[in-house]
């Protein structure tokens, strides 16, 4: 999985393309304008980095640019989380996993789907999760040296 850095102002943007799946300059203007009281020329320089990025493509169509996504923006919230979690020391990614849970809204059927990977999870897990950090680099490393 190739991994796409993008900034807090460029997830805004996409969230517009991912919406609209292919999208006018002008109508991503009109859209973010207002919203987070950004220029037309700053919403021009995110949608033209997030095309450096390999995260949109371009087109121009007669005298308007359409954006499309190429990354979905279920791939980009996985990449995301999976830095995240490369982040933490493993130990921390169930602490971690119960705040999303308990801090986010979830429907229903979300629920059950929690509850089968869950269950089906606990038949493989193991009893303790093994640390992989640097040494000096998290508490539990710390303990045991």
């Amino acid at each position: 999985m190739s991994h796409h850095s993008i900034s807090p102002a460029e997830w805004e943007v996409m969230r517009v393309v991912w919406a609209h799946d292919h999208v006018k300059s002008r109508e991503v203007i009109e859209i973010l304008g207002d919203k987070m009281n950004w220029k037309p020329a700053t919403i021009k320089t995110l949608l033209r980095r997030l095309v450096d990025k390999q995260v949109l493509s371009i087109a121009k169509e007669k005298r308007s640019f359409i954006y499309t996504p190429i990354i979905s923006e279920e791939e980009m919230a996985q990449e995301a989380a999976d830095t995240l979690f490369s982040m933490i020391c493993a130990k921390e990614a169930g602490a971690l996993i119960q705040y999303l849970i308990e801090t986010h809204p979830l429907s229903k059927s979300d629920v059950k789907v929690i509850q089968d990977i869950v269950a089906k999870k606990m038949e493989m897990a193991p009893t303790e999760v093994d640390c992989h950090c640097i040494p000096g680099q998290c508490r539990c490393n710390l303990i045991h040296h």
